[in-house]
């Protein structure tokens, strides 16, 4: 029996372990930090899963941000009694993880200012996106607003917290 692996398989086996780790991380981060807002209609809930959904799209990339956003939070709406948001957070939330992550890895500059280029640019596609999915949820196109303080805050924390970090834990990355 071969014991040596390849390149090739060890890369996808590492690549593997951390999408799985940052999905677990995302989802314990939202499940155990969060707080539900007593506002209008659904009411919202500021989390902390956005954390390590933006280091994982800083640090290793668009794929592992949109994986462990899109699995980690839909996997959270799905074990938690928010299952009806689980598609429409999967898409939303995959997609910031991929934006975020494309951005931070195509646009040159300072990476304080592209990171924070690439927060606002995932903050827009959550406002936009749970805006829709409640308007197509509830079938009011008043009511969603309700929920936009709470996405604005979940994006904005996260982002406060995770851009002057990412720099130093990059570094560290294995």
């Amino acid at each position: 029996m071969n014991t040596t692996f390849s390149s090739i398989e060890t890369s996808k086996t590492k690549a593997l372990v951390i999408s799985a780790l940052f999905i677990a991380l995302t989802l314990v981060a939202t499940m155990f930090i969060n707080i539900k807002l007593p506002i209008m209609g659904n009411g919202g809930l500021i989390h902390l899963g956005n954390v390590p959904l933006f280091i994982a799209a800083f640090v290793f990339g668009k794929k592992t941000g949109a994986i462990a956003g899109a699995f980690g939070m839909a996997l959270f709406d799905l074990i938690s009694g928010w299952t009806v948001w689980a598609p429409f957070t999967f898409f939303i939330v995959g997609a910031m993880g991929f934006l975020a992550g494309l951005i931070s890895e195509k646009v040159p500059g300072k990476r304080v200012a592209v990171n924070s280029m690439a927060v606002a640019a995932a903050l827009i596609i959550k406002i936009i996106g749970y805006y829709f999915a409640e308007v197509i949820l509830y079938s009011n196109w008043i009511q969603p607003f309700g929920s936009i303080p709470g996405n604005f805050m979940q994006v904005v924390i996260a982002g406060i917290i995770v851009v002057p970090l990412v720099t130093r834990i990059k570094q560290r990355a294995i």
